[in-house]
């Protein structure tokens, strides 16, 4: 299967080839093979530091945009035969999980390891230029990354009963899509865009529930 992707984020382009070459090589070590022939998921909505382009942490609360956004997926994931919810534990991604599952009259499953990567010491700082490769100090390294994403994928999505919502994040999206082999652009990473994973044989594609660009921060990391 292809593992060709493009970055949703802002990078530098001395820093793209080499991250994202380096991300769909260890996700291609060990492709994700669920047993599910469909699933969906949902990036949080926007925050603060999304718009601002800045390394968060997990207690980054979501923006007045990002509840709005929350309540707008919650209704389009409304009509959509949705068994479980399974999501990080990060304030972001755990009140925008809890905004859907509202509508969906459901219980989500927080996850610490559902968690975006850890950037240690380049939390606060601009992602701007995000280079995937480095190995920030007292953070995670790609490999540790992609390794954690794997483990925590396979478990979200073998939840019951299915099919299952993973609220997570952009950097979680990105190495879902890489570990899947879907080929992806910019468009599928808006804040709050639901999205339905469909499998026929063992080719997995990804479909906006609608497509929209929500307003500041739609490519914005984590």
């Amino acid at each position: 299967m292809s593992q060709a992707t493009s970055s949703p984020f802002p990078v530098h382009a001395a820093h793209a080839a080499t991250g994202i070459d380096l991300l769909n090589r260890l996700a291609a070590e060990q492709l994700l093979a669920p047993t599910c022939d469909h699933f969906y998921f949902l990036r949080h909505g926007q925050t603060g530091r999304n718009a601002l382009r800045v390394f968060q942490a997990p207690d980054e609360p979501l923006s007045a945009l990002g509840e709005q956004q929350a309540v707008l997926a919650a209704e389009l994931l409304a009509g959509e035969p949705i068994g479980a919810i399974v999501c990080s534990d990060a304030r972001r991604a755990f009140d925008t999980a809890h905004t859907v599952a509202r509508a969906l009259r459901l219980v989500p499953s927080a996850h610490e390891n559902l968690r975006e990567r850890n950037f240690g010491a380049l939390i606060g700082t601009s992602s701007a230029n995000i280079d995937w490769a480095c190995e920030p100090e007292g953070g995670e390294t790609l490999a540790q990354f992609v390794d954690r994403k794997r483990e925590a994928l396979a478990a979200a999505l073998a939840a019951q009963p299915a099919p299952v919502l993973v609220v997570a994040h952009g950097g979680t999206l990105y190495a879902l899509a890489a570990l899947l082999g879907v080929a992806v652009d910019a468009s599928i990473f808006g804040n709050a865009q639901p999205l339905r994973f469909s499998r026929a044989g063992p080719t997995w594609a990804v479909t906006p529930l609608q497509q929209r660009h929500a307003d500041g921060g739609g490519a914005a990391l984590a």
